[in-house]
C-alpha cells in the first residue's frame, strides 16, 4: 500500500488488536473481515460439526473433507448430503458419489442435472429442502448465541466462542424436543 505494490491478502494485516483476522469475499458481492466457519448439521437439527478455516479456501475444496469428517466421527458415511451452492461442481459430485454416498443435492445445479445427483426429483426436493433449514439453523445462531460477533480474543478462543454457540443451539434444541 506505501509502495504501491500488490500484496496477497494472506499477507496483509487487516486488525492490529485480532492479527489473525482473514479477509473473506463472497463471491463478487462482499469483503468480510472474519473467520470462515464450516458447520454441519443432521436430520434432528442438531449440528453435528462445527470447524473455523484457516484462510479463505474455496468451498468447492471443502466437499470430500467434510464426508471423510463425517466418517470419522460418525463411524459411517452419510447416505445422502445436501451443500450450498458454491460447492456445486462436477468434480465434487464425481468425487462424493465415488465414496459411497448416494445422494448429493447443491443448492445451485450450475449445470449438474438432478437425475446426476439423487435418484429422482422427490429426494432432490427433500435435500434442497434440507439445506434451506440448515440456513435457518445457521440464522439462529447468529442471532441468539452471537456467532456474527467476536468477543472472545485469539484463534484458539474465538474456536472455542464458536463450539460454546454451537453446544448451546444444540442443548436447547434437544431441550425444545424433550418438553414435547
Amino acid at each position: 500500500m506505501l509502495l504501491g505494490e500488490s500484496v496477497p491478502s494472506t499477507d496483509k494485516l487487516v486488525s492490529i488488536f485480532e492479527p489473525h483476522t482473514d479477509i473473506i469475499r463472497k463471491g463478487n458481492r462482499d469483503t468480510h473481515y472474519e473467520h470462515k466457519i464450516f458447520l454441519a448439521s443432521g436430520p434432528s437439527g442438531l449440528f453435528t460439526d462445527a470447524q473455523v478455516l484457516e484462510g479463505n479456501p474455496s468451498d468447492s475444496t471443502l466437499v470430500v473433507d467434510s464426508i471423510r469428517r463425517h466418517e470419522r466421527v460418525f463411524g459411517e458415511l452419510p447416505k445422502q448430503v445436501a451443500f450450498d451452492g458454491g460447492f456445486a461442481s462436477r468434480s465434487n459430485l464425481e468425487s462424493v458419489k465415488a465414496t459411497g454416498v448416494e445422494d448429493v443435492a447443491f443448492a445451485k445445479g450450475r449445470g449438474l442435472q438432478v437425475a446426476e445427483m439423487v435418484r429422482n426429483s422427490w429426494v432432490y426436493r427433500r435435500l434442497r429442502n434440507f439445506r434451506a433449514g440448515i440456513e435457518g439453523g445457521i440464522s439462529f445462531l447468529k442471532r441468539v448465541f452471537g456467532l456474527d460477533r467476536r468477543t472472545w480474543r485469539g484463534p484458539p478462543s474465538f474456536k472455542a466462542y464458536v463450539w460454546a454457540g454451537v453446544v448451546s443451539a444444540n442443548l436447547l434444541l434437544m431441550a425444545r424436543h424433550a418438553l414435547e
